[in-house]
C-alpha cells in the first residue's frame, strides 16, 4: 500500500511546485526586457555577442534613467572582456574643449576632484557617467570627448551655420569640418523642426536652425569618433538616444564618411510594460531595451 501512494505522492509535489513557479512569474517584475530591431525578444549574451564585432557601438540613453546607466557600465564591461585594450570610450556628455583636461586625469596627472572642478560636467555625473570614466581610467581606454562646445552649438541656433565661418582657427579645431553638411530632410532633423524640439511635447522655438543646431552636434560627434577610430579597434559611445535612433543622427554623419562601418545600436525606451516591444519602438535600434515607465529617475 506504501508504495502504491509514492506516485501519487511525486505527482502532488509536481502540482504543488508548478503552482509555485506560476505564482513566481506571476509576481515577477523584471527591470528590463532586451528585444531585437523587430521586436523578438533576445538575451544579454545574445547582444554582446553581435556588437563586440563591430567597429562602433552606440548606446542610446535616457539621460535619467539608472537601468539605463547601469548597462552602459555593464556593457562596457562585456565588450572590454572581449575586446580588451582594443576598446575605446566616447560621450555625447564631454565636450571637444575638454579632450585635455580628460587625458590628463586618465593618465594620472592628478586626483578627481582637480578634475571634476575644471572640467563641464553634467549634473549626473557622479552616479551616471563617472563609474565609465572611472573603468577607463583603471583599464587605461581611451576616452574621446566628442561633442561640440555648447557655445557653438548655441551660436548656431541663433545665427545658422554661417555664424561658425567668424570663429578663429583654434576654435574650429574643436567643430566638425566646415561647412557642415547638412540635410534638412533627414527624419530627426525634418522632426524636429515640424515639432520644434526633440520629441513630442517638446517647446516650439529655435525655428529653422534649431535641427542645425542638433546637427552640428551629430556631425562634431561623428568627426571625433572617426577621427579617434582605427581598423581594429571598437569604438562605444554614449549618447541621448535622438543622436543615435534609426541610425539617423551622428550615424548618418559616420555612414557620409565611411559608408563601410559595422555599427550596432543599443537604445534604452520606456514602455508602460515590458512583455513585447511597443510598435512604435520597432526598428529604432539593432537592440531594443525595454525600461518599465515607473522606474525611479536619477534626478
Amino acid at each position: 500500500m506504501i508504495n502504491n501512494k509514492i506516485p501519487d505522492m511525486k505527482l502532488a509535489v509536481m502540482f504543488l511546485l508548478a503552482g509555485f513557479a506560476l505564482k513566481v512569474t506571476a509576481q515577477d517584475k523584471p527591470a528590463y526586457a532586451i528585444f531585437k530591431s523587430e521586436g523578438k525578444e533576445a538575451s544579454y549574451k545574445e547582444m554582446i555577442k553581435v556588437a563586440q564585432k563591430a567597429d562602433i557601438v552606440f548606446f542610446g540613453e535616457l539621460h535619467d534613467d539608472p537601468i539605463a546607466h547601469w548597462l552602459e557600465l555593464e556593457v562596457t564591461k562585456s565588450l572590454f572582456s572581449e575586446r580588451g585594450n582594443s576598446l575605446m570610450l566616447g560621450a555625447e556628455m564631454f565636450e571637444s574643449d575638454n579632450q585635455l583636461l580628460l587625458d590628463e586625469y586618465l593618465a594620472g596627472k592628478y586626483d578627481g576632484p582637480k578634475f571634476e572642478a575644471e572640467a563641464k560636467l553634467w549634473k549626473n555625473y557622479k552616479t551616471d557617467y563617472k563609474p565609465l570614466v572611472e573603468f577607463a581610467r583603471k583599464n587605461k581606454l581611451p576616452f574621446i570627448a566628442t561633442n561640440v562646445p555648447r557655445r557653438y552649438a548655441s551660436i548656431v541656433s541663433k545665427g545658422g551655420f554661417a555664424s561658425l565661418d567668424s570663429l578663429s582657427p583654434e576654435a574650429k579645431k574643436l567643430i566638425a569640418p566646415l561647412p557642415i553638411i547638412y540635410d534638412p530632410e533627414v527624419k530627426c532633423y525634418k522632426d524636429m523642426l515640424s515639432m520644434g524640439g526633440m520629441g513630442p511635447g517638446a517647446p516650439s522655438h529655435g525655428g529653422e536652425n534649431l535641427p542645425k543646431a542638433q546637427a552640428v552636434k551629430d556631425a562634431t560627434m561623428a568627426y571625433f569618433i572617426l577621427s579617434s577610430w582605427s581598423k581594429g579597434k571598437e569604438f562605444i559611445h554614449y549618447n541621448g538616444s535622438y543622436h543615435s535612433r534609426n541610425f539617423e543622427g551622428i550615424i548618418w554623419y559616420l555612414l557620409k564618411a565611411n559608408p563601410d562601418l559595422k555599427i550596432v545600436t543599443i537604445e534604452a525606451v520606456q514602455q508602460d510594460q515590458t512583455d513585447s516591444l511597443d510598435k512604435e519602438n520597432k526598428n529604432v535600434a539593432s537592440y531594443i531595451i525595454a525600461i518599465p515607465s515607473s522606474m525611479t529617475r536619477t534626478y
